[in-house]
């Protein structure tokens, strides 16, 4: 089977910085798979919550993660910092695709690569709900330039 290669630092537009800790390495000393997925959660929604997108308390709508998927391409470990790379992968109605690289400073391919998906719903009903208009303009935004 082969393999697409990753997608290079380039190809992502907003970057979050992530600390690893002591408790993210597993008992092979490298960061345990789990770990990434918080990563990648909490990259997407400090992005949305710096660009006034996610209230987590009020806000209408909200977005529920249908699927996640990530590959891994080399390890990491604690004690590291690791960069979060983010970019938009698609944008749907009702729905927005984000890729996701893990890197370590200063190198150019990830050491793990990932897709998240959120459907946006309605939060009285949880109906999936059109993308405002303010919002598809900020999600734009992540569009990679590669």
């Amino acid at each position: 089977m082969t393999r697409s290669p990753p997608l290079p630092r380039g190809h992502y537009v907003a970057w979050r910085t992530i600390t690893t800790r002591w408790s993210d390495n597993d008992a092979y000393g490298h960061v345990n798979n789990a770990v990434y997925y918080h990563w990648f959660d909490t990259a997407v929604n400090a992005w949305l919550i710096g660009e006034g997108l996610l209230d987590i308390v009020n806000g209408d709508p909200i977005g529920l993660v249908v699927d996640t998927r990530c590959r891994y391409v080399s390890s990491l470990a604690y004690p590291e910092p690791v960069e979060i790379g983010l970019a938009l992968g698609r944008l749907g109605s009702s729905s927005v695709t984000y890729e996701l690289g893990a890197f370590r400073p200063g190198d150019d391919m990830p050491a793990a690569e990932a897709s998240f998906t959120h459907v946006y719903v309605d939060r009285a009903h949880r109906r999936p709900t059109p993308l405002p208009q303010a919002w598809r303009r900020k999600l734009e935004t992540l569009a990679s330039r590669m």
